[in-house]
């Protein structure tokens, strides 16, 4: 869900979001991680995007991953071996508040193999830096604030502001669904109104997908159930239109 927010921020927002992370706004047009020779790593979290002389690399991360290190190096290597004269910057944000160490990590060091990489925290950040594009206002709430309610409250004046209508339910279901890390949803919904977000094609497909999930999540539970009566693999795979290779694997986890 998190994942989906920051692309689209990324996607429709790519001089917003560099003017944050490279200190000016450049044009930037997306690379696909299956451009870059090998599978890519867990695709969903990658943002890649490129200029004629840049890529810029940049993950949100809403938990600290111990696999991030090793990631940045491995990217970095996939970006040099694809487009060896573009410089490259490498940014990871993590957006729920943390004491994992993991969170400050910077680097990646193997012997005499040595990779560095920023780190921000957007816990630490001053919140005026994601006031001044609309690209940014999902950020704020989760910026350096004593009361995210009232920099919602801040946020949503700016949102109601936008004048083109996608634009501003797409930036106000973005700012909800992040919020939801730190205010209880009530809250959320007392600030930002549903009526906009509602009209957000983003907000939709997250909702979808929640839905699918919750299907998957329930056909999954009554293979179990069936297998545990002894039906066999093939007969599960029918009642519940699950393939049969998500059944065997099911099975083989409760061997």
């Amino acid at each position: 869900m998190y994942d989906n927010v920051c692309k689209y921020i990324a996607q429709f927002f790519p001089e917003d979001l560099s003017s944050w992370l490279i200190g000016y706004p450049v044009k930037l047009t997306e690379l696909k991680p299956t451009e870059l020779s090998l599978a890519p790593i867990r695709a969903d979290s990658i943002i890649l995007q490129q200029s004629d002389d840049l890529v810029l690399h940049s993950e949100f991360q809403t938990n600290p991953d111990q696999e991030i290190p090793f990631r940045m190096i491995d990217y970095r290597l996939r970006v040099h071996r694809k487009c060896p004269e573009k410089e490259m910057r490498q940014v990871v944000i993590y957006l729920r508040k943390t004491n994992s160490e993991l969170v400050y990590q910077t680097h990646f060091q193997l012997s005499n193999t040595y990779h560095k990489f920023e780190v921000i925290r957007l816990w630490e950040q001053p919140t005026e830096n994601f006031l001044k594009f609309p690209g940014l206002y999902p950020f704020a709430v989760l910026s350096k604030t004593e009361n995210p309610e009232t920099i919602l409250t801040q946020v949503g004046d700016l949102i109601d502001k936008i004048e083109d209508r996608n634009t501003q339910s797409n930036v106000s279901a973005s700012t909800a669904i992040l919020a939801g890390l730190v205010l209880d949803k009530n809250v959320i919904s007392k600030v930002l109104r549903s009526d906009i977000m509602r009209e957000s094609v983003m907000y939709q497909e997250i909702l979808h997908e929640g839905e699918s999930k919750g299907e998957q999540d329930k056909a999954r539970q009554i293979a179990v159930n069936l297998l545990r009566e002894n039906f066999t693999i093939q007969e599960v795979a029918k009642l519940t239109d699950l393939s049969v290779e998500i059944v065997a694997n099911l099975k083989n986890s409760l061997s």
